[in-house]
């Protein structure tokens, strides 16, 4: 699957970056009709530990769906992110299954 990502505050090394690649690419187990998708990696300003933010928004046809998550480091904020949108694709798949 194309992902675009964008590391924001921060440079993002190879090693992230398919490591959330990898992650994504697992969604498409659960709906291979994903289009392509965006994947924000920013460092939020502050004293607060938890000041890693991943957000991703993944095209499928005819709807967008996004999660976003915050922690302590990126892969586990990944890991949040990746499986809340598991859960939307779960969600979406059942709804058009009913129709």
């Amino acid at each position: 699957m194309k992902l675009q990502m964008h590391s924001i505050r921060f440079d993002a090394d190879q090693k992230l970056i398919d490591f959330i690649q990898r992650k994504v690419d697992k969604l498409e187990t659960f709906y291979d009709r994903i289009i392509d998708g965006e994947v924000y990696m920013r460092l939020e300003k502050g004293d607060n530990k938890n000041n890693k933010v991943v957000e991703i928004k993944l095209n499928i046809p005819g709807n967008q769906l996004f999660a976003k998550e915050r922690c302590k480091t990126f892969e586990e904020a990944a890991d949040l992110t990746v499986e809340a949108l598991r859960r939307q694709i779960k969600k979406f798949k059942e709804k058009q299954m009913a129709h």
